[in-house]
């Protein structure tokens, strides 16, 4: 009689030990680094070359421990390996508020983004086997939806810093403190076992046909196109002198569109194919980075953040189900394929922006280049939209 209502509470409990999860991974781990980068540049002097070298650093890191996580070393020991990665998030946050060396950042960067994939790795697995045996999509939906909570919680957090007088190093120490106590939460919070799966057979290796060719290759540019924007677009809004509301507002926006969009584009998946929304998401998605650099200041950093964020986590998403529909014989083959050419745009991206942003002294260039890659990305899946339904 009481089991109901017990499960219940334990779902309820696993959504926001994953959202949490995400938020202290991601939305402080890997993306708080955006709204701190303009007191970075400012602090230290840095230049958009050494910017793009430390984000690239991340992106690398992240694309090592999505290579790594991707073995079974992991097995039965996911939800320690999944908080061990939440604490040195936190201790790694801290480190960033304590150096003032470009080598430290680079080293501290890029193993937050290793520790960000194992926690994106394993903690995700417990919570989605947990919605999956309960058939819940709104659990899903909520734990990925925590990417978009922590940037929007990371972009309210720099401004309180910034209005009681805090610099850069605060923003890292700070943003610290509240990882920790998100990551606290996930440790009370997020079920001691995970639901174990049957045995997974060996799969068979992929068969490399023009439609997955171009799928893999269109998900490498998307990789490339997002994260320019994705890192720069508050650095972008200082710049225009647009002011603290404006790079507030700009990042925060991000965040609330991220965490609606995989509610929101749901429906419209369904009504026009995977292929479809992921096709659609990344011509918006193009359309947001121009917006961001040809639309006049206020509205071009919040336009083009509010576009950025109710599209990039659905392409992710969308892009990675499109790829196991290509290979439904072996989807783990194609998720790591896919996932290695996404970080292979991921690390370039940032580091071809800083080089043309430090040549032409703004990021309208690198923005344009990415809108660009973001539309030959949006080109190279059309033929696999037209031979699937």
């Amino acid at each position: 009689m009481t089991s109901a209502p017990h499960d219940r509470r334990q779902l309820v409990s696993t959504a926001i030990a994953g959202a949490l999860a995400m938020a202290t991974a991601m939305g402080f781990g890997r993306f708080s680094f955006t709204p701190i980068l303009p007191g970075m540049i400012v602090g230290l002097g840095l230049s958009s070359t050494q910017a793009g070298v430390i984000a690239a650093a991340n992106f690398s890191g992240y694309l090592a421990g999505a290579v790594a996580g991707a073995y079974g070393w992991a097995a039965g020991r996911e939800r320690v390996i999944g908080l061990l990665s939440l604490l040195l998030t936190v201790l790694l946050l801290a480190g960033m508020g304590l150096s003032s060396s470009i080598a430290v950042f680079v080293v501290l960067r890029f193993l937050a983004g290793l520790a960000s994939a194992f926690a994106m790795i394993f903690l995700t697995s417990i919570v989605l086997a947990h919605a999956a045996r309960a058939g819940s999509e709104a659990v899903q939906s909520a734990h990925f939806g925590g990417v978009g909570f922590g940037i929007a919680a990371s972009s309210l957090m720099v401004m309180l810093v910034g209005l009681s007088g805090g610099d850069w190093r605060a923003d890292w120490l700070i943003g610290a403190a509240v990882a920790g106590a998100m990551a606290l939460a996930v440790l009370l919070l997020l079920p001691r076992t995970p639901v174990h799966a049957a045995k997974i057979p060996r799969e068979p290796p992929l068969v490399w046909d023009r439609a997955l060719v171009l799928t893999t290759l269109s998900y490498g540019l998307f990789g490339f196109g997002y994260v320019v924007t994705a890192t720069f677009i508050v650095t972008m809004a200082r710049l225009g002198n647009s002011g603290a509301a404006v790079e507030f507002l700009t990042w925060f926006v991000t965040g609330l569109a991220a965490a609606a969009s995989l509610f929101v584009w749901r429906p419209v998946m369904l009504r026009i194919g995977l292929g479809g929304a992921y096709l659609v998401g990344l011509l918006i998605e193009a359309a947001g980075v121009l917006a961001s650099v040809l639309l006049e200041p206020p509205a071009a950093p919040i336009i083009g953040g509010a576009l950025l964020g109710a599209t990039f986590m659905i392409i992710t998403a969308y892009g990675l189900r499109l790829g196991r529909t290509l290979s439904p014989q072996s989807p783990r083959r194609v998720l790591a394929f896919m996932t290695a050419a996404f970080g292979i745009g991921q690390i370039l991206g940032p580091l071809v922006a800083g080089w043309l942003a430090a040549r032409t002294g703004s990021f309208s260039a690198p923005s344009l280049v990415a809108a660009l890659v973001l539309l030959l990305s949006a080109g190279l899946i059309l033929p696999v939209i037209g031979r699937r339904p």
